[in-house]
């Protein structure tokens, strides 16, 4: 078995709702997965968008999710740390947490949401970047998992 991500509110390639959109509620969607390796101490997610017009822009960051948690419910506050000990990343909207896709008027963009499993705790504070913490994970990753979901604005 290998690491598998799904969501409650879309599947692979299909549409994301528009209440976990910049459209609508803005609330993060449901996650879940299974089949971590052995040895995982900790998650990390990263949600960006490869179609931005200005280079993949960043809708996501959390990390040091412990390893016991398999699933994060729709609306994960968009607190700098959370209950569980996880931290979240400032996104390119400049904020902690979850923002999701608002793309311009046009073809629908991708978005991937990419989970990691790490056989450490990153040392990182909460607010850092994406580059931070990919240079973080660097050599601590045990598995990676990735749901991809569009959205699209009409013209």
């Amino acid at each position: 078995m290998t690491l598998a991500l799904s969501s409650k509110v879309f599947a692979q390639g299909q549409a994301i709702p528009a209440h976990c959109t910049g459209d609508g509620r803005d609330v993060s969607p449901s996650l879940e997965w299974r089949d971590p390796p052995q040895g995982t101490v900790s998650f990390a997610l990263i949600c960006d968008d490869p179609d931005a017009p200005r280079g993949t822009f960043t809708h996501w960051l959390l990390f040091n999710l412990p390893a016991q948690v398999k699933e994060l419910a729709e609306g994960v506050p968009a607190e700098a740390t959370l209950p569980n000990g996880a931290a979240q990343g400032k996104n390119d909207f400049g904020k902690s947490g979850y923002g999701g896709p608002a793309p311009p008027p046009g073809k629908p963009h991708r978005y991937y949401f990419k989970l990691f499993a790490l056989e450490r705790r990153l040392d990182l504070k909460p607010g850092s970047t994406k580059a931070q913490l990919q240079k973080a994970m660097e050599g601590h990753i045990l598995a990676e998992a990735a749901l991809m979901g569009i959205y699209g604005r009409q013209k």
